[in-house]
């Protein structure tokens, strides 16, 4: 779906309503479909009860996306936050699975606090402190850990291992042992999530894949009676295997309470004062709401309209629906990618899409939580594997190593770094190693958290943003935050001339800029990059200027 920019945008609040019902609650419905087993399924990989992830997703419809800063944005529980989430209630619960989560759910409040404000005081452009290697390093990290952990649900097999690591070396042990019937319903939604991504025909495409895993699964369910626990031997005409007894049962469906409201919790804030309880809040916060920044601002690139969130604003009812879900037992949310792509696909024009997605969830698990239950685990594990092979692809490696040697060194550094201790500590592994290659190349620690530039009107229509010294990662806040308030539609020219080093986060926010500014009608253009070399051929590598 394609659609000019200059074409008359859709009206907002209840004008919008009014003007585009039939698209958005299409579009809605829609969502709805791919969002129910996606949100049951995080739910679940993050050690809570599936009915928080569809508690979350209605509250991200139904209440933010009537205050948000966003258009056509999908608010609801992601991939992305799992580790996060999972982390919490394993530390916080210390083996009490229950304890862990209203815990959690009380870390979940308190975060929800402080991302309020960041949007209220503005702090939207703290995202650009994260280097782009280090943010797709994380996500690249949280892709593997998930995969790792749902192959054995997937095969219908419990690792014993508590580690992440552990659990990983346990991969092959659980595929010797797998269950056939579960291993089944997971591997043939596993390969439908697949093929769907090769097919090209626009009718097959509107029907969506996550719904078919979970209707196949439901078949299937039924055909192996997973309602009663029972056993069964797999290729008993061989005697080598006939001796081989499974057994299959309630266990393996998705557990739901049969009334809607008993699903609801409360968050128990008795940990408050222990270290642990504020090292998942800061967790929470920092990784919620990059993610949900970053997806934000990816979602303006899908619009067929070029509207912009507000970003700060959005950052804000986040916050305020993470407030509302962490208080009542869901997960925490953010502007969700996936389902917003499809949300755009399907022709939604306003966020009253979003409103009518969470109303569908509701009217849902309100009436048909039995139908609910009957959901195999193992489709659920199909759809997360699929997800996290997509955040940890070789695909994301190459690109990230298209862009140079260093971008690659620090994206693998932050896998490891997550992937050895946790998100937190990760990250900031892949920071260090970022500022240790640009102290390398040149960049004085004195530079390294302040950005020397100026801007010079020539005329009533010409502006010049002259930078000079380094323009790093850590440094350039500062020019990302009067870009965000630059007069539209001018002429305007980067000048780098005397900027000694270029990183590749600084070098691709300013193309960005460049071209939205110039989409936008204005024009922008970069100069001054004749006298630099690059340290790749990729055009958005890192930069340092020749000295002769």
């Amino acid at each position: 779906m394609t659609t000019s920019p200059s074409a008359t945008l859709p009206k907002t609040g209840l004008p919008g309503l009014i003007e585009n019902w039939r698209s958005d609650l299409l579009s809605g419905f829609l969502v709805f479909l791919i969002a129910l087993p996606l949100c049951l399924g995080i739910a679940m990989a993050s050690g809570f009860p599936p009915m928080s992830g569809i508690i979350s997703a209605i509250i991200g419809g139904v209440v933010v996306s009537r205050i948000s800063g966003s258009f056509v944005t999908i608010n609801g529980p992601a991939a992305g936050l799992i580790v996060v989430i999972v982390d919490a209630v394993q530390a916080l619960g210390e083996g009490d699975a229950m304890a862990g989560y209203r815990y959690t759910l009380a870390a979940i409040v308190i975060a929800s606090v402080l991302q309020v404000l960041l949007g209220v005081f503005k702090a939207g452009k703290l995202s650009a402190f994260f280097p782009s290697s280090v943010v797709h390093g994380m996500l690249a990290a949280i892709g593997i850990i998930i995969m790792a952990k749902q192959i054995h649900t997937l095969l219908g097999v419990k690792p014993a291992a508590k580690s992440l690591l552990g659990t990983i070396a346990e991969i092959p042990h659980s595929i010797m042992e797998f269950n056939p019937e579960v291993t089944l319903i997971g591997i043939l939604g596993l390969a439908l999530l697949i093929i769907w991504t090769m097919i090209k025909n626009p009718t097959l495409k509107m029907i969506p894949a996550p719904l078919l895993v979970v209707l196949i699964g439901l078949g299937l369910g039924q055909y192996f009676d997973l309602d009663h626990i029972h056993e069964y031997m797999f290729l008993q005409d061989e005697p080598i295997l006939a001796h081989h007894v499974f057994t299959v049962g309630p266990a393996f469906l998705v557990a739901v309470p049969e009334n809607f409201l008993s699903g609801f919790y409360f968050p128990d804030f008795s940990k408050i004062a222990t270290v642990e309880f504020w090292t998942s809040v800061i967790t929470i916060w920092l990784v919620g709401s990059l993610e949900s920044l970053l997806s934000a601002s990816a979602v303006d690139k899908l619009d067929p309209y070029k509207r912009n969130s507000n970003l700060n604003r959005d950052l804000t009812a986040v916050g305020i629906g993470n407030l509302v879900s962490g208080m009542i037992g869901g997960l925490p949310m953010i502007a969700e990618i996936v389902r917003s792509s499809a949300n755009v696909n399907n022709g939604a024009k306003t966020g009253w899409s979003n409103f009518f997605h969470g109303v569908f969830l509701l009217i849902f698990v309100a009436l048909f939580p039995k139908l609910i239950h009957e959901i195999p685990l193992a489709a659920l594990a199909a759809l997360l594997v699929f997800t996290g092979f997509r955040l940890a692809s070789p695909k994301e490696f190459a690109k990230t190593l298209a862009v140079g040697v260093d971008n690659f060194a620090v994206f693998v550094i932050t896998i490891l770094g997550v992937l050895a201790t946790d998100l937190l500590i990760g990250v900031a592994i892949g920071i260090v190693a970022e500022l240790a290659i640009h102290v390398s190349r040149g960049l004085k620690l004195r530079n390294a958290f302040s950005m020397a530039f100026h801007v010079h009107k020539t005329n009533a229509d010409t502006y010049h943003i002259a930078v000079s010294g380094a323009a790093v990662f850590s440094n350039f806040i500062t020019l990302k935050s009067l870009l965000a308030d630059f007069p539209e539609r001018k002429t305007v020219f980067f000048d780098l001339t005397e900027a000694e080093l270029i990183d590749h986060t600084v070098m691709e926010f300013i193309h960005h800029f460049t071209d939205e500014y110039n989409h936008a009608g204005g024009r922008c253009e970069i100069v001054g990059l004749d006298d630099h070399e690059s340290y790749s051929d990729h055009h958005l590598a890192a930069r340092r200027k020749i000295v002769l």
